[in-house]
Parts: structure tokens; C-alpha cells; sequence
């Protein structure tokens, strides 16, 4: 698993952090039962203080993609399974909108509209 952090981005470290998993589940590089490292081992990783992965790892764990245990590390959760296979419905539908000319923050806001 690598992490990857711009240190010049507006975007908080622990976002960073959090997003950089979360891609890798999208992506399936991560499955569910694969255990991510120690908070301790990606701070030491990334140059971050333990909380701030700390941080990445409760918001991933409140989104339902980790378990967090004690003395276990964390663990990618079964309910992150889904989420490769929407990754692949989200990549047709960009495609498609690509092909039809329709912009990012268009479609996003088409997307945005329906949820509400």
C-alpha cells in the first residue's frame, strides 16, 4: 500500500490519508480482510504525527470501509467489497459523460441533484 500526500494541498493530511486508502479499495488493490499498516508504521511512513493517521484511519472506520480492533490493526471491512464494482459503474458513467461532452462539475452536480 502506498500512501500518497502533497504536502502543499490545502486538503488536511488525514483526508489525505483516508483518500489514499479508500482509492486503493476503489482501485482493488485492497480487499476486505487485508489489514493496512500500524497508525504508527504509515506516520513513521509519510512523516505525520500517529494522530493525524490516526485521524485517517477513524474517518475510514465511520464510512464503514475499516474495522478497527484493538491489537488486531485495522482491517478493510466486508461492506467495502460493493465499492470496487461501483468504482467500475462510476468509471462507465464519467466515460460516458466524457463522450458526450458533459463536464466534470456538470455531471457531479447531476449526480448531486438526484441524491437530494
Amino acid at each position: 500500500m502506498l500512501i500518497r500526500l502533497d504536502p502543499d494541498s490545502a486538503r488536511p493530511l488525514f483526508e489525505q490519508i483516508a483518500a489514499s486508502v479508500r482509492g486503493d479499495v476503489l482501485a482493488g488493490r485492497l480487499r476486505p480482510g487485508d489489514r493496512l499498516p500500524a497508525a504508527r508504521d504509515v506516520a513513521d511512513a509519510v512523516d505525520v504525527n500517529v494522530h493525524t493517521a490516526l485521524r485517517a484511519y477513524q474517518e475510514l472506520r465511520d464510512e464503514g470501509l475499516i474495522d478497527l480492533r484493538r491489537g488486531r490493526r485495522a482491517v478493510v471491512s466486508a461492506s467495502a467489497a460493493p465499492l470496487a464494482a461501483l468504482a467500475e459503474d462510476i468509471a462507465a458513467l464519467v466515460h460516458r459523460a466524457d463522450d458526450l461532452g458533459v463536464s466534470p462539475a456538470t455531471l457531479a452536480a447531476i449526480i448531486k441533484e438526484m441524491t437530494s
